[in-house]
């Protein structure tokens, strides 16, 4: 059996706790793999290292760390293939897509390799007499992330891609779900030239979680999971004196008008509600069509369109999605399914009982698809995170931005529509962090930022983009007088610039 051990100060490091996960092949649902649970004693050495690091780090020149980051683009770019293959074969989803997840990642890299134009401060020559005032962004120190099975390559670059290139170190507690490809990452990141200890990987569960939000010389945490845990790593985190991002869950709403083109919704719908086997926060699982004609055509559409999709094993290049994460996360959409038709959805279209020939075993579920489904109902109300679409019909415009509007999930939305005043009106109204108009999936490019709204997200600072610099870095600001001759008597009054 391999083990997965911990990358930290710049090698491989092998734990003693003596605590191990199990690493899935979900497409054979067989154990490929243990991986190692840290101890907080290891978490501990792991911290010293980073702040051992930092002192180096942090003053190396802005544009010597920018080289590290565009050596650290190409060597990802030069093993794009390795680790797309490593990346489904411990989370599932198709190499086309385990591509994707690590480009976008990329993307923010490639940001980051910008760093030293973006973190020039401010200036005023002559604010007051003799007296300039000026601004500069330094790092914190050691940092960590907190990231999600879902996107093992993507969303750890999101965050220590940033927080390296602006001279923090940083510490990675990636999914025990599927920990290969961020430890390569931390490799490339070493072969890169970046220092010892600027970037570790920590293997674990809620005890290194719990540890790292408790640890005193950590100072800020970026989290990305369910909305319940990001809650509570926020509050844990800032009640031991961290800034904390924590992003969580979301139920996103793809409303579509009269005017749309249906035949561009059908795609745009398929690959949102299904691509991934829905494992994304910013899947599309929620379709609102406006007006019964519409909803009526969209649900004959969709049947039509599921019955052409093919799930298939990760490695099949024809396939476009694979099985999901793990026998429970399966076994939980199913459920979900079951609870969508007892609360009295019409279930159109069953996936439950798909099984791929010769990997019965595996963890494969088909596509679904609901009609009927109302705001009341839990299967609404909960993200299921699986390949489950599910049709809640508004009669007007005005409800169908409430619908969203009113979600206890703010994370995305999109509008299908030729008209620009109606998707204008939308863009402004809808309470939602991100809005996309006939873009189904509405991620921000990496020098835009990423955040929801609602108990889609804790904290006050998105990801990534120029909300990310600020996240990962504190504000000095100076002011400075250089008299000359005799001083002037002491003021007893507060400074003002008259």
């Amino acid at each position: 059996m391999r083990d997965i051990h911990h990358f930290v100060n710049g090698a491989s490091f092998a734990g003693a706790s003596g605590r191990y996960g199990e690493v899935f092949n979900p497409n054979t649902g067989e154990i490929q793999a243990r991986v190692q649970l840290a101890t907080p004693a290891e978490l501990d050495a792991t911290v010293q290292a980073a702040l051992a690091a930092h002192a180096g780090w942090s003053t190396t020149n802005p544009q010597r760390r920018a080289r590290v980051m565009f050596d650290f683009k190409r060597l990802v770019e030069a093993n794009m293939q390795d680790l797309a293959e490593r990346l489904s074969a411990e989370h599932g989803k198709v190499i086309a897509d385990s591509k994707g997840d690590i480009q976008r990642g990329l993307e923010v890299i490639e940001f980051a390799c910008g760093i030293p134009h973006a973190l020039k401060g401010e200036y005023t020559e002559g604010a007051g007499p003799g007296i300039d005032v000026y601004s500069m962004r330094q790092s914190l120190g050691v940092v960590a992330g907190i990231t999600p099975f879902n996107f093992p390559a993507m969303i750890p670059m999101w965050m220590f891609g940033v927080a390296i290139a602006v001279g923090n170190t940083f510490v990675l507690k990636p999914s025990e779900k599927d920990p290969t490809v961020p430890v390569r990452l931390a490799e490339l990141m070493m072969e890169a030239g970046a220092p010892a200890g600027v970037l570790n990987v920590v293997h674990g569960d809620k005890v290194s979680v719990d540890a790292i939000l408790q640890h005193p010389d950590i100072k800020a945490v970026s989290f990305v999971g369910s909305s319940d845990i990001a809650h509570y790593v926020y509050s844990q985190g800032t009640l031991h004196g961290k800034r904390v991002q924590a992003m969580g869950g979301a139920k996103n709403h793809g409303i579509v008008m009269p005017d749309a083109d249906l035949d561009q919704v059908v795609k745009d719908l398929s690959g949102a509600a299904f691509g991934s086997a829905g494992e994304r926060c910013m899947a599309l699982p929620v379709v609102v069509p406006v007006g019964k004609a519409v909803a009526d055509e969209l649900r004959e559409r969709m049947v039509a369109e599921i019955q052409t999709l093919k799930v298939g094993v990760s490695a099949d290049p024809e396939a476009q999605y694979g099985p999901v994460v793990s026998a429970a996360h399966r076994q939980k959409i199913a459920d979900y399914i079951q609870i969508g038709q007892d609360e009295g959805a019409e279930l159109v279209v069953d996936g439950r009982d798909f099984s791929l020939q010769g990997f019965e075993k595996g963890f494969f579920i088909g596509p679904s698809l609901f009609d009927g489904v109302k705001p009341g109902m839990k299967t609404y109300h909960e993200e299921i995170f699986g390949p489950v679409l599910q049709i809640v019909r508004a009669e007007t415009f005005e409800e169908a931005v409430d619908l969203p509007s009113k979600h206890q999930y703010g994370n995305g939305v999109a509008i299908f529509t030729r008209s620009g005043r109606i998707a204008r009106e939308f863009a402004s109204r809808v309470q939602v962090g991100m809005v996309g108009i006939n873009v189904p999936i509405p991620v921000p490019v990496a020098y835009h930022t990423f955040g929801g709204w609602k108990r889609s997200a804790f904290g006050d600072t998105n990801q990534h983009g120029m909300e990310g610099l600020k996240f990962w870095t504190k504000v000095k600001t100076i002011t400075a007088r250089w008299p000359e001759g005799d001083l002037a008597d002491s003021s007893f009054v507060i400074p003002t610039m008259k």
